[in-house]
C-alpha cells in the first residue's frame, strides 16, 4: 500500500501556547486510521491543519507523495482531501438535497446559472440522490435541514463530505452527541460508504473507534505517544495510563 497522508514533524502554537509538539505519523492508502487523546491532546488541531483550515507553526503535511502545507483548504479538496467538523456544520434553511448537491456541483466544476436551474444537469441530481441513500437520507431528501434529527444532521454532513468524491475522508468526531442507537447505525454507514476509501477519523468513543480502525494513534501532550493496531493499542499500558484508564 502506498503513503497516502504524511504528517511530519507538525508544531502548532497560538500566541506562545504550544498545542502540537512534534507530530508524525503516516497513513497508507485505504487505511481507516483513528486518532485518539484526551481533551486538549490538539487532536481538532491537528484536523485543521491537515485540512488547510490552520497553518502549522512548522512541518509538512504531504498528500500522496505532494507536499500541501501551503495550499488553501479548497486546492486540498479538490486534490482529492474532505472532512467533516466536531459541530454540525449545514445549511439549516436548505433541504438535504440542496446540501448536498452543492458540494456535487462543486465537485463537476458547475456554477449557479441565472437561467439554467441545476436539475437540468441530470448526472449531478443521479448523484445527490445516491449520496443521500448511501447514508440513509433519501427518505428525507426533500425535507428542510432544521427538520432533521440530530443523528440525521450528522449523516448529512458525512454526505456532504462525500459529495466531492474524496480519496481521504478526515471525520471529527462523527457520533458526537448521538444516543446509543443512532451510534450503532453511523458505525454500519460510516463503515459501508468508506469502504475502498482512506480514512482518518478522531473519534472518543471507543466502540466507534475499535469497530472502524485498523490502525490507531495516541495523540498526547501534542506529540504521538504510539500508533499500533488496535489490539496492541488496547492492551498497551501506556495508553491506559494515559488515556483508556479515564474510560
Amino acid at each position: 500500500m502506498t503513503e497516502y497522508l504524511q504528517v511530519q514533524s507538525i508544531h502548532k502554537d497560538f500566541s506562545g501556547l504550544k498545542v502540537l509538539t512534534g507530530v508524525d505519523f503516516t497513513v497508507r492508502e485505504k487505511q481507516r486510521h483513528a486518532i485518539i487523546g484526551p481533551n486538549g491532546a490538539g487532536k481538532t488541531t491537528l484536523f485543521n491543519i491537515i485540512s488547510g483550515r490552520f497553518r502549522a507553526s512548522s512541518g509538512a503535511i504531504l498528500f500522496k507523495g505532494q507536499d500541501i502545507s501551503a495550499k488553501p483548504a479548497y486546492v486540498r479538496n479538490r486534490q482529492g482531501l474532505s472532512r467533516s467538523f466536531q459541530i454540525t456544520n449545514v445549511f439549516q434553511e436548505l433541504t438535504v438535497f440542496d446540501n448536498i448537491r452543492s458540494g456535487v456541483r462543486s465537485r463537476n466544476g458547475l456554477r449557479y446559472h441565472f437561467f439554467r436551474k441545476p436539475d437540468n444537469h441530470r448526472r449531478i441530481k443521479e448523484r445527490t440522490e445516491a449520496i443521500a441513500e448511501e447514508v440513509g437520507l433519501q427518505e428525507a431528501m426533500h425535507i428542510p435541514v432544521s427538520a432533521l434529527s440530530y443523528g440525521q444532521q450528522r449523516a448529512l454532513e458525512i454526505a456532504i463530505t462525500l459529495s466531492t468524491e474524496p480519496e481521504l475522508i478526515l471525520l471529527d468526531e462523527p457520533t458526537a452527541g448521538m444516543t446509543r442507537e443512532e451510534t450503532t447505525q453511523a458505525i454500519r454507514m460510516i463503515d459501508r460508504v468508506t469502504a475502498g476509501r482512506t480514512l482518518v477519523i478522531i473519534e472518543h468513543d471507543m466502540d466507534v473507534v475499535f469497530s472502524l480502525a485498523d490502525t490507531i494513534s495516541v495523540l498526547h501532550y501534542g506529540k504521538i505517544l504510539v500508533s499500533d493496531t488496535p489490539d496492541r493499542i488496547r492492551h498497551d499500558q501506556r495508553v491506559k495510563d494515559a488515556y483508556l484508564g479515564e474510560e
